[in-house]
C-alpha cells in the first residue's frame, strides 16, 4: 500500500493499515487539517466548501468520509457530484465558497485516489499552505464543531452545465465556425467524468458527429489512464479507419488533453498548449508561461508574435504564480494542460478543446497539417538512480558549474539551455533519483544529450 503526503494534497492506494494507504482514518485526518487551515486563512464570508469527484470506484466511499468530516468541522458542504477538476475549481468561485476538495488521483490507476485541495479562488494551495496542512495533520491540531454548529449538506448537479456555459461564453470560442466546419470528433474519456461532460460540450459547440470510446463513467479504467501514446492504441486504431477529423483524449479528472490526428498519429501532448497558445496570441497580444520541462516550441511561437515567454518551476501552482507575475494571456504544462486566465487559473481540457476546434475551423487545415506548421522538437525522459547517501544538491551544483558558459536556470533543479537543445535535471523530493528531461530536433539527439549528462552525474556521484 502507498500513502504520499505532499503540499498539493494526499494520495494513495485504497486499503491497508492506517498510515499505509488512503483509508478512512487518514482521509478524516487530512480533511480536518485542511478545514482547520481554511478556517484560519479564508477571507470569504461564506461557510461553504465544494466537493467534486471523478468516477473512481472508491469515489463514493471517499466522498462520504470527506463530506462528513467537513460537516463535523462546522463547514457547509456543496457536493457537486461527478465533476472534473476544472469544473470543481470553477464551482468554488461560482458558489463564493471558502475552498474546495477534488477527489481524484488524476492519471494514476484505478486503485489510487487522492484529495486535491483548493483555496477560495478555486486554485491549488501554495507550498506554505500545503506544508501547514501537513503540520496540522501530523499534530492532529484540529477541533470539531459542537452539535449546534455542525455543517449542512447540499447537492448541486448543475455545475457541469455551468462549466460548459462558461466555455461557450469565452470570446475566442467560435461556435459558428465550429458548427460550419462540420467536424467529426472521436473521444476517449477512460471511464471517468469526461464521458459525462465532453459529449455534451461538443454537442453545444455544434459538433454533430461524436464517436466515443470508454465513455461510461464506471471508474473501471479500460487502459492505463495517463493519456500517453503507449496507452492509446484503441483510439489511435479507431482514428486510422478515417471516419473522424480529430480525437480528444483526457485523463480521469479532465485537466489534461491529448490530441490524435485524422490519420491515427499522435499530435504530441506538448503541442496541445503550443497550438492553443498560437490561436490565443493571434487574437490577444500577451505573454506566455510553461514549466521548465515543457517544449521550447511555446517560446518560439510566443516570440513569433513579439511577446515574452517565461518558464516556471514544475507544478501547476508554480505555473499560475508565474502567469500572474508576468500577466500571461495563456500558459500551462507540456502534459496537455492548458491554463487560460480568461476562464480561470486551472488546467482545463474543456477550454482546450473549444479553443483548439475554433483554431482548426479558422485555419481550414487537417489536424496533421496544422501540427506541421509548428517547430518540431522531441523530448526524451530518463532517470538517474542514486543511493540515499548521495548529496544530490552538491551534484547539481557541480553540473551547473561545468556548464556555466551556457544559459542556466536553477529555480527547479538545473536546466541548461544550449542554442539548439536543452536538458533539465530535477531531483525527486521522495526518493534518491534525478529526473532527466532533454529536448532536441530529433528523438535520437534528445536521448543522446540526456545520456551524456547522465554519464557526467554518475561520474560525479562516485
Amino acid at each position: 500500500m502507498t500513502l504520499i503526503k505532499s503540499i498539493s494534497g494526499i494520495r494513495g492506494t485504497i486499503g491497508g493499515p492506517a498510515g499505509d494507504g488512503l483509508n478512512p482514518l487518514d482521509i478524516v485526518k487530512f480533511t480536518s487539517a485542511y478545514a482547520t487551515l481554511i478556517r484560519k486563512t479564508t477571507s470569504v464570508k461564506s461557510n461553504k466548501i465544494v466537493v467534486g469527484r471523478d468516477a473512481r470506484i472508491s469515489g463514493e466511499m471517499v466522498k462520504n468520509v470527506v463530506c462528513g468530516t467537513l460537516m463535523g468541522m462546522g463547514f457547509d458542504v456543496v457536493n457537486i457530484g461527478l465533476a472534473s477538476t476544472p469544473t470543481t475549481e470553477l464551482a468554488v468561485t461560482m458558489e463564493g465558497a471558502c475552498g474546495g476538495i477534488i477527489l481524484t488521483a488524476s492519471h494514476n490507476p484505478r486503485q489510487w485516489n487522492a484529495l486535491k485541495l483548493l483555496n477560495e479562488h478555486g486554485e491549488f494551495l501554495n507550498a506554505a499552505e500545503g506544508n501547514e496542512v501537513l503540520r496540522i495533520a501530523e499534530a492532529e491540531a484540529f477541533e470539531y464543531a459542537d452539535v449546534d454548529h455542525i455543517g449542512h449538506y447540499t447537492e448541486d448537479n448543475s455545475y457541469n452545465q455551468k462549466h460548459i456555459d462558461s466555455v461557450l461564453a469565452l470570446k475566442l470560442v467560435d461556435v459558428d465556425a465550429i458548427r460550419k466546419a462540420n467536424f467529426r470528433v472521436a473521444l476517449d474519456t477512460v471511464n471517468s467524468v469526461g464521458g459525462i461532460v465532453l459529449p455534451e460540450l461538443l454537442k453545444q459547440l455544434g459538433v454533430q458527429h461524436v464517436e466515443t470510446l470508454y465513455a461510461e463513467p464506471t471508474g473501471d479504467f479500460q487502459h492505463n489512464p495517463e493519456p500517453l501514446e503507449k496507452n492509446l492504441g484503441d483510439i489511435m486504431g479507431l482514428m486510422k479507419t478515417g471516419n473522424n477529423d480529430v480525437a480528444f483524449v483526457v485523463d480521469p479528472d479532465v485537466d489534461r488533453l491529448a490530441i490524435i490526428c485524422e490519420d491515427g498519429t499522435m499530435y504530441g501532448e506538448e503541442y496541445t498548449l503550443v497550438t492553443v497558445a498560437d490561436y490565443v496570441l493571434k487574437h490577444t497580444p500577451g505573454n506566455t508561461v510553461s514549466n521548465l520541462s515543457s517544449t521550447r516550441a511555446l517560446r518560439d511561437v510566443t516570440r513569433k508574435y513579439g511577446m515574452e515567454y517565461n518558464a516556471s518551476a514544475v507544478g501547476e501552482v508554480n505555473v499560475t504564480t508565474k502567469m500572474k507575475e508576468t500577466h500571461a494571456v495563456i500558459g500551462g504544462e507540456g502534459n496537455g494542460g492548458v491554463i487560460y486566465p480568461e476562464s480561470h487559473y486551472g488546467r482545463d481540457a474543456l477550454v482546450g478543446i473549444a479553443l483548439f476546434l475554433s483554431h482548426l475551423a479558422h485555419e481550414g487545415k487537417k489536424v496533421s497539417e496544422l501540427r506541421a506548421t509548428y517547430p518540431n522538437y522531441f523530448i526524451a525522459k530518463n532517470r538517474i538512480d542514486l543511493t540515499p547517501e548521495t548529496d544530490v544538491d552538491a551534484i547539481l551544483a557541480k553540473v551547473k558549474e561545468l556548464y556555466k558558459n551556457e544559459e542556466i536556470n536553477d529555480i527547479d533543479g538545473v536546466k541548461i539551455d544550449f542554442p539548439d537543445k536543452w536538458v533539465h535535471l530535477r531531483k525527486s523530493n521522495t526518493e534518491p533519483i534525478i529526473r532527466v528531461y532533454s529536448e532536441a530536433s530529433t528523438m535520437e539527439a534528445a536521448d543522446e544529450l540526456g545520456k551524456q549528462i547522465m554519464d557526467i552525474v554518475y561520474s560525479l556521484a562516485k
